[in-house]
């Protein structure tokens, strides 16, 4: 199986930052995208930054030129550095990875188990 697991979520006053990890373990052979989403209450789940394994980047419109995803392939994590926060990032993050399991297998979509950042006015 595959695990992903976020870390570093929080609270934090307006204007400051945090940075997300994701590690990704268990039967990996090669993992091909990799992003950052969030779901705040009430609304649907956004994509807010993707990375690909060649290190390409797209991020959304409201986080742009504040937020920055980046990933290291050695250590199959990714990382979001969020800076000026504002109250409407609040949310639940969530990690996610396309990952192939073997040569055979299709390439599927894991999910880390979220964690909550909330961002004070």
């Amino acid at each position: 199986q595959v695990q992903l697991v976020e870390s570093g979520g929080g609270l934090v006053q307006a204007g400051g930052s945090l940075r997300l990890s994701c590690a990704a373990s268990g039967s990996i052979l090669s993992i091909n995208a990799m992003g950052w989403y969030r779901q705040a209450p009430g609304k649907q789940r956004e994509l807010v930054a993707r990375i690909t394994s060649g290190g390409s980047t797209n991020y959304a419109d409201s986080v742009k030129g504040r937020f920055t995803i980046s990933r290291d392939n050695a250590k199959n994590t990714v990382y979001l550095q969020m800076n000026s926060l504002k109250p409407e990032d609040t949310a639940v993050y969530y990690c996610a990875a396309s990952v192939r399991r073997t040569v055979t297998m299709t390439p599927l979509d894991y999910w880390g188990q979220g964690t909550q950042v909330t961002v004070s006015s």
